[in-house]
């Protein structure tokens, strides 16, 4: 046991070995932020990912420790350890389990210092404020306000924070005020290990209905590329030869090919440009 672990109390002792106990339990072994959030949105969290996952809480340093004694490819998760990590444990794939912790994610409103995860912008519009001292701080944080009609009224859409600014108190106050909840907070996926490999969070972000139409159009181009290519399958069989009749007549047609299954459009077809003909003539 290394040295640093020997002389560790007895209640970080348990806290490593129970970290390492429930990383070879699960399949897959994960790193989750738990920055920003809230006491009471963390136990609303934890509360859905009942029964599909484990959400375990413990310090950084005693999370580097268990990995590092269990060794191999898992102790690379310590090198992704930033900020308040806590583990999270599930049997599920890492993409189930990305796609659940999106969905514990909730809207906050800003605190001053937060950085905008994306261009923030109010509405042109009326506001629920009465005539007052809220316009001169609406339009001191540069959102254009005015008065109309006994109500405080944003004028145009405005953008007020670009993605990647810091949100300043003054700014954090008025958005408060209007509502607006521009922040995410959930369980930040910050890397998962599943049967040893690794998985990081832009990996596991899929569009699943972008991914779908995708796997559509590629299925109607393989479709269409059989059956201009004459290369027979189970599927674009019938198509082939379906193709192959028409050109055939449509040949047979052109060439006058008095055939029985043709000869009827051949005659049809010459008296469209007999009619063609008497209507220029006439």
């Amino acid at each position: 046991m290394p040295l640093y672990t020997t002389h560790l109390p007895q209640w970080k002792k348990d806290e490593v070995g129970k970290i390492k106990e429930l990383s070879e339990q699960y399949k897959l072994t994960g790193l989750v932020d738990l920055h920003g959030i809230p006491a009471k949105q963390l136990q609303e969290m934890r509360r859905d990912l009942r029964g599909s996952a484990v959400l375990k809480m413990t310090r950084n340093t005693l999370i580097e420790h268990a990995f590092s004694q269990l060794g191999g490819d898992i102790s690379e998760i310590n090198s992704y350890i930033d900020g308040q990590s806590a583990l999270i444990y599930t049997n599920e794939n890492p993409f189930k389990l990305y796609k659940k912790l999106k969905e514990t994610m909730t809207k906050m409103v800003a605190k001053p210092g937060d950085i905008a995860p994306e261009d923030i912008s109010v509405s042109k519009g009326p506001t629920a404020f009465p005539p007052g001292p809220i316009v001169g701080q609406l339009q001191q944080a540069g959102i254009p306000a005015a008065i109309e009609s006994g109500k405080v009224v944003i004028r145009e859409n405005k953008t007020v924070v670009k993605a990647g600014e810091e949100i300043s108190a003054k700014m954090a106050d008025v958005l408060a005020k209007l509502d607006v909840r521009p922040i995410d907070v959930g369980l930040n996926l910050q890397i998962a290990c599943y049967e040893g490999t690794f998985f990081e969070p832009k990996t596991l972000d899929i569009d699943e209905n972008k991914y779908f139409n995708n796997v559509v159009l590629a299925a109607q181009q393989a479709f269409n590329l059989s059956v201009n290519a004459a290369y027979p399958t189970t599927t674009t069989a019938g198509a082939i030869i379906g193709k192959a009749v028409r050109e055939a007549r449509n040949l047979g047609v052109e060439a006058a090919v008095y055939e029985k299954d043709v000869v009827e459009m051949i005659i049809g077809r010459a008296q469209r440009e007999m009619l063609a003909l008497r209507a220029i003539v006439e």
